[in-house]
């Protein structure tokens, strides 16, 4: 059976059906991803896959990053359920790693390689609240007047998960985990120009904090301007979770963040990440002035980092 994918009523996004993503031939694959190019966002309802199928089916689109120190090309949990079985205390690092993550972001623009995708698959949702929302940059940018695409035209601004993560007031020492490195922070162009599509979208999020050539202050209220008006209706989709529900999207042009919920509520999502290719993806470093140390990289390995990830632990790891 040829799978039925039928767009969202957004700007982005589109629903495949009729589907079993562990197991494709070639002509389901090349559906899958056009798409992927296409629609920039993809939900594969009640797939209900395992762990290996999910990097093997993540591996389609490219190399995984490596989010966790055994180097391996795992899935890892973003969850607020610890060890024991319990949910995370506000004080808890990944607790806060998770609040984080409710601002509009893309994943690893602090990385001197960006990631092309992300994918993630429920485990354990909560009775309310806990969407997962995109937003369209590609549609984001059309929408902008000639004035403002003039004004961001050849703009770049650094991007930083201290920096972020500062913003709401958590402050993370140097190797602490995944993203807190000495590589300094990456030098992004506010408008990119998809390596596939060649279609031209915003490029900002969270992570973003300072444009280059620019007062911080100035620069971030327009950094903070561009997001509020890029993740807007019809621009935006929210998934409301259903366990073995699959939702991917296009790092290179879609943002996404985590609606709220009560966190003593246990949610628990599987995350693969796709690595960007380093002809679009990889650019140049400048220094962090909350790192503790500058050493510029071409490579996202990270060499210290603490064995315990806030994306989940060891355990979690085997588990999900």
């Amino acid at each position: 059976m040829q799978p039925t994918v039928t767009p969202l009523d957004t700007t982005l996004g589109a629903r495949i059906t009729d589907i079993d993503i562990g197991n494709m031939d070639d002509a389901t694959w090349k559906i899958v991803e056009d798409a992927f190019h296409k629609h920039a966002a993809l939900v594969f309802p009640k797939q209900n896959i395992g762990a290996e199928a999910q990097v093997l089916f993540a591996q389609r689109f490219g190399n995984l990053e490596t989010l966790n120190p055994d180097g391996k090309p795992t899935a890892v949990a973003i969850s607020n359920k610890t060890d024991e079985g319990s949910a995370l205390k506000p004080d808890d690092f990944r607790y806060k790693t998770l609040r984080g993550n409710e601002g509009w972001h893309t994943d690893s623009s602090y990385m001197p390689l960006a990631a092309k995708a992300s994918m993630l698959s429920a485990q354990v949702v909560p009775p309310e609240g806990g969407e997962t929302e995109v937003a369209d940059m590609r549609a984001a940018y059309d929408e902008l007047s000639q004035e403002m695409k003039d004004r961001i035209s050849g703009l770049e601004a650094y991007h930083s998960l201290y920096q972020s993560q500062a913003k709401i007031g958590y402050k993370v020492k140097t190797g602490a985990t995944y993203g807190y490195h000495s590589k300094g922070a990456p030098r992004r162009p506010l408008v990119k120009t998809h390596p596939v599509t060649g279609r031209k979208s915003l490029f900002v999020g969270r992570h973003a904090y300072e444009i280059v050539g620019m007062e911080r202050v100035e620069g971030q209220k327009l950094l903070d301007e561009l997001v509020d008006f890029a993740c807007r209706a019809p621009r935006t989709y929210s998934h409301k979770w259903e366990v073995g529900d699959v939702l991917m999207w296009d790092n290179r042009c879609v943002l996404h963040r985590a609606m709220p919920y009560d966190y003593k509520e246990i949610r628990v999502l599987r995350h693969t990440r796709i690595a960007g290719e380093t002809d679009s993806e990889l650019v140049p470093t400048g220094r962090d002035d909350l790192a503790d140390d500058f050493v510029p990289s071409n490579s996202n390995k990270n060499d210290y980092f603490d064995a315990r990830s806030p994306l989940g632990s060891p355990e979690d790891r085997e588990r999900v």
